[in-house]
């Protein structure tokens, strides 16, 4: 999830200055079209497998169709702009509206993110921090939310507390903020629910 543009960068690592050993992909690569996988290790984990054979592979290692979804998906994504999009709504859309949407209502406990990858904590108690759902579950709170957000329109991804807001990477802003404010308008529902 934190790969291929979603976090405004190719890789989420790319917004701190790390490097990481090993890096496991696997839908994200290809748009999802058909199944791919991948890792990428560093030189240095790359030079143990010299002088031993790498003790992996699965029958559809390198499928071409599989690669070559995965090429058109990197190309289009370079081609469109659409990492540098996806930095731009989370800078200019995405985050000055979620921050403004909290300050509204009390269910909202926090909100995170970057690029269009972002999560909207609700909770019960802002000083408490009561989870609206508890971990592993959900509420009659976070149900009726579900179906106000359906009902506006949009098809959420609601898991346990939090609502995530993870929209395409080359969508327009017009729609972008057109999902925000059913949003806006759908957390009334949660702030019935908070003490």
């Amino acid at each position: 999830m934190a790969g291929f543009g979603r976090s405004g960068a190719w890789f989420a690592f790319d917004h701190w200055d790390l490097t990481p050993d090993l890096i496991t992909f696997a839908k994200g690569i290809n748009s999802g079209y058909v199944p791919l996988g991948g890792v990428v290790i560093s030189d240095e984990i790359a030079a143990t497998f010299a002088e031993r054979v790498y003790p992996g592979g699965l029958t559809y290692s390198g499928h071409p169709l599989a690669c070559a979804a995965a090429v058109a998906t990197i190309t289009a994504m370079r081609e469109e702009g659409m990492v540098e999009n996806a930095a731009r709504l989370g800078r200019e859309v995405i985050g000055p509206r979620l921050r403004e949407i909290a300050e509204r209502h009390p269910s909202v406990g926090e909100v995170r993110g970057v690029g269009c990858f972002w999560a909207v904590e609700l909770v019960k108690n802002r000083e408490t921090r009561e989870p609206l759902a508890p971990y592993g579950g959900s509420s009659p709170a976070m149900t009726e939310l579900t179906k106000a957000l359906k009902d506006g329109g949009v098809l959420p991804f609601v898991n346990f507390n939090r609502v995530h807001v993870v929209p395409p990477l080359n969508i327009a802003d017009e729609d972008l903020l057109a999902g925000l404010a059913v949003l806006d308008e759908a957390l009334e529902v949660a702030d019935a629910h908070t003490v």
